[in-house]
């Protein structure tokens, strides 16, 4: 009998109600979500916009870091419009720091195509936000299912960790994604559909977390057969991975006076549209470069998702390629690896 022939419809109806109970109960109070006591006797309900924003702050990014992030975006654009009009370079700085600024790109392309061709009003069906720019299939499916209650199959890695867990998936990530999502959806149903999603995100964010699993405090933890094993954390297996290599490269921070100079990078690639010191390219090896004329400041070292870097700091007067002076402020406005060549720059200034 394969697993999807063991999610009865009684199966279904113990672990949601179990978990609805618990996320009526436990589940996490944010600034973006409606909880079922916020709506009681009103007609409250998510603002699409709002809750797109936070999805694509959340990507790759933890609740505590993109939540100041999600509030000041609230805050400088109220509505979808105030965001497409506004200069991209106010977009990249708010975003500054967040990383993975393709995210930026794209939700400020998104933006302006609600805004254009939507008359501003957010969608909240499935199919039609998987048209817009940035958005992908667990994009598309946590708007739908949190702003319009469709039932859709909402996946992320929490949803991934609580369903290889309860079955005890045997495929390692990356290739048992698709058996994890394809069971994941055997538990969706049209009731709740909104809080159903939010309450098992919450219950891997909070309970079922990838080290320190609560399985005492977990609510379905009865139907749960990594808990009856006895090893739940040993779940998703994964394929081992290689180490990742570094790359070196120098960074030139100009300085005259109050006044910094910045450019700004290529709208591809990474920190892409960011505004930042000029680097050299980034190699194997530290590329020859003349430095004579400058200041050594201490080497940086920065992680990106598939390399670390490594880059000396090197301060001078001199600018070096296109760009611009800007006032020493501008730096707050930069991704976090320029942010790390300031202040290792300021320690010799």
């Amino acid at each position: 009998m394969s697993r999807r022939e063991q999610v009865t419809d009684q199966y279904v109806e113990r672990f949601r109600t179990a978990l609805l109970r618990w996320y009526d109960d436990e589940g996490r109070t944010l600034p973006w979500r409606i909880r079922p006591e916020d709506r009681a006797g009103t007609n409250l309900r998510p603002d699409p916009y709002r809750i797109w924003l936070s999805e694509i702050m959340l990507q790759q990014t933890t609740v505590a870091h993109a939540t100041p992030y999600w509030k000041r975006f609230c805050k400088t654009f109220p509505t979808v419009c105030d965001l497409a009009r506004a200069p991209s370079d106010q977009v990249m700085g708010l975003w500054a720091g967040l990383g993975y600024y393709a995210r930026a790109r794209n939700l400020h392309k998104c933006a302006q195509k609600v805004c254009d061709e939507l008359s501003g009003v957010f969608p909240t069906d499935e199919a039609t936000l998987l048209t817009l720019p940035g958005i992908g299939p667990y994009t598309a499916a946590a708007i739908a299912a949190i702003c319009a209650g469709e039932a859709t199959n909402v996946v992320d890695g929490n949803v991934e960790r609580v369903i290889s867990r309860l079955f005890t998936v045997q495929t390692p990530l990356p290739k048992g994604r698709k058996i994890l999502r394809n069971l994941a959806g055997t538990l969706v149903r049209p009731e709740r559909a909104g809080d159903y999603p939010q309450a098992l995100m919450d219950l891997g964010a909070t309970v079922c977390r990838p080290k320190n699993s609560d399985c005492k405090a977990c609510p379905v933890n009865a139907l749960c057969k990594a808990k009856a094993e006895g090893e739940p954390t040993r779940y998703p297996l994964k394929i081992r991975k290689t180490p990742i290599p570094t790359r070196y490269g120098h960074i030139y921070v100009s300085v005259r006076g109050d006044k910094v100079w910045l450019t700004r990078r290529a709208e591809t690639g990474l920190l892409g549209g960011t505004l930042g010191f000029p680097t050299s390219d980034w190699a194997d090896v530290l590329p020859d470069t003349a430095t004579a004329d400058w200041k050594a400041a201490p080497a940086i070292r920065h992680t990106f998702s598939h390399f670390h870097l490594e880059l000396s700091v090197w301060i001078g007067e001199e600018p070096r390629g296109e760009g611009d002076w800007h006032p020493h402020a501008t730096t707050a406005q930069m991704p976090s690896l320029m942010q790390k060549a300031w202040r290792a720059a300021k320690t010799i200034l």
